[in-house]
């Protein structure tokens, strides 16, 4: 029987050796010496090198289901894209946001590798932002349009700001991103 605590704190681990070492050259030998344990408990705890990485990506992400969860008003809506933003940015997601553009740059590279988790990334992010703008009146097919419009403007942002470290001009990007999802079209 695995024991619970354990597998957290190695999961919690686990997500800081990746977001310290990418992906990409992702092998579990040199991970769980680093780590302090064996390959034989990481493949315990997380089943194989696919179930780690996914599981990884699980824990490290924000939860926009809870995040976007109360969503009645644009301004609600609002508040809810900025609070994501800032926990992609300055939260506790900020290191992890390294990791999930690593994995989304290598499903290009590697699809049969790493596609499947950038689907899943992408996926977890764009439900829970389509529901709330469907509670505000949006047609589904629309508010996954939108949807779609914060996590992979969000995401561009993130990368910009790595690499150009212009914080000011960048939060103010996401500003008019996160607007614009609730924005009427003209």
């Amino acid at each position: 029987m695995p024991d619970l605590d354990k597998r957290a704190e190695l999961l919690r681990a686990v997500v800081g050796y990746l977001e310290d070492n990418g992906v990409s050259d992702l092998s579990l030998a040199p991970m769980a010496e680093a780590l302090g344990t064996s390959k034989r408990m990481l493949l315990y705890y997380f089943g194989d090198r696919g179930g780690l990485l996914s599981q990884a990506l699980d824990a490290a992400r924000p939860d926009a289901g809870e995040i976007f969860a109360d969503v009645t008003t644009e301004e609600e809506f609002v508040a809810a894209g900025r609070t994501l933003w800032r926990a992609i940015t300055r939260g506790e997601q900020r290191r992890s946001v390294k990791m999930m553009l690593q994995v989304l740059s290598l499903a290009s590279t590697d699809p049969d590798t790493y596609q499947q988790y950038a689907r899943m990334t992408v996926e977890v992010m764009l439900g829970p932002i389509a529901a709330a703008l469907v509670a505000l009146g949006h047609p589904r097919a629309d508010a996954r349009v939108r949807a779609t419009l914060v996590v992979s403007g969000l995401r561009g942002l993130c990368q910009d700001g790595l690499v150009t470290a212009q914080r000011t001009r960048v939060d103010a990007a996401a500003e008019l991103v996160i607007a614009a999802a609730v924005a009427p079209v003209r």
